[in-house]
């Protein structure tokens, strides 16, 4: 009896003094929070290799997965899109509940998905970078599966008007337009090259941009070198002055816009879209003509994707928001960042740790698509 008062005691001086010293209980025991989509096995199919940002992507895409409780698994085509639309089926006969889509083409992409889904109903999909059009060209879309893009008209517009405002403040004060070497290929190449012309038009159409010429590579095969050469022979033909500054639409251009602008001498300012480490380190070289990159925060968008797929799994399609209106939406754009020379000219910044210096902007995460039980398990 005497030491079942003792125990008894022993017991409720421990609850006394987990009052005492402020600590709540429920911070001292882990509290388990049911995930809707534990056990869910869901993989990430890129149609292209996996570069710098695409495996970050990768990365933070599995971290992501494997916190919310699901299996997740990764697989890069290479540039294939045979080898892309393969390896769809095949998950989707090897039973995966949902499948994250990167760079589908838009000439096959909906009529390819759409028949897979007739077939396995119960799929989820999100793709990122895949526009859909049928047979005549016409947009469509796909019930149940969300797109998401990076704002590619707002690329364009963001590093022009910073070309215009930071570079050529003077022209703009004066009403002149900045006569800009546009690097691009289009329409209907690429979809996210016609979407940043858009914004592209937009700035010529607003007298903010004249356009000198149109060039991009003649050897597709071997893109970067091509450009190079193009941007060589281009330049040749004007003289100083003529060209304040050269655009590119995608940064593997740009990278051969900046060997013909280095190795010819030449003093025309740069910029592009998208960014890798080997464009930071151009970048941050002494006297480079590259001035700045527009891009997402890629850590975030492979993020983004499970989130919005795991949601989808879940059936809480009203918890998937668009980051530019707020609003719940089946295609949604990722918000965008202009990254400058300025920013990593103090060397050590790449991918990786480009948060560190790209500010407030590149680092917001308020728009990110969530749910009462992700808030649990992801901390946000």
């Amino acid at each position: 009896m005497k030491r079942w008062i003792a125990g008894i005691f022993t017991f409720l001086c421990a609850i006394s003094l987990m009052g005492c010293d402020g600590t709540n209980r429920a911070d001292t025991i882990n509290v388990t929070v049911d995930s809707p989509v534990a056990g869910k096995k869901v993989a990430y199919i890129m149609q292209m290799a996996p570069s710098d940002i695409f495996q970050m992507w990768s990365e933070s895409a599995q971290e992501t997965a494997e916190a919310l409780g699901m299996e997740y698994d990764a697989f890069f085509c290479g540039g294939s899109d045979a080898q892309w639309q393969d390896t769809i089926s095949q998950c989707a006969a090897a039973g995966y509940d949902g499948l994250l889509l990167s760079h589908g083409g838009q000439n096959y992409a909906y009529t390819f998905l759409k028949g897979l889904l007739e077939q396995y109903p119960d799929l989820k999909i999100v793709t990122f970078d895949t526009q859909f059009k049928d047979s005549s060209g016409q947009t469509q879309t796909l019930d149940g599966v969300t797109q998401f893009f990076q704002q590619d008209a707002q690329f364009a517009r963001l590093l022009l008007e910073y070309v215009c405002e930071e570079l050529y403040p003077d022209k703009v004060a004066a009403g002149e337009p900045v006569n800009i070497l546009k690097v691009w290929v289009g329409p209907n190449f690429l979809s996210p090259f016609d979407r940043r012309q858009e914004g592209y038009a937009a700035c010529e159409a607003e007298g903010l941009i004249r356009t000198v010429e149109t060039i991009g590579p003649s050897d597709f095969s071997n893109a970067e070198a091509s450009m190079a050469d193009v941007t060589t022979a281009t330049l040749a033909k004007y003289q100083p002055g003529e060209i304040d500054a050269i655009w590119c639409c995608y940064d593997l251009y740009a990278s051969g816009v900046y060997t013909a602008l280095t190795q010819g001498g030449y003093d025309i300012p740069m910029v592009s879209v998208d960014i890798c480490n080997a464009d930071i380190e151009k970048m941050s070289r002494e006297e480079s003509p590259w001035k700045a990159c527009a891009t997402t925060n890629w850590n975030y968008n492979g993020e983004f994707g499970v989130r919005v797929l795991a949601l989808e799994l879940s059936g809480e399609h009203d918890a998937i928001i668009d980051p530019m209106t707020g609003k719940a939406a089946s295609w949604l754009e990722l918000p965008t960042t202009v990254v400058t020379q300025d920013m990593v000219s103090g060397g050590g910044i790449n991918v990786t740790n480009l948060d560190t210096v790209a500010g407030d902007s590149y680092t917001d995460r308020s728009w990110m698509p969530t749910a009462d039980w992700m808030v649990q398990l992801l901390g946000d």
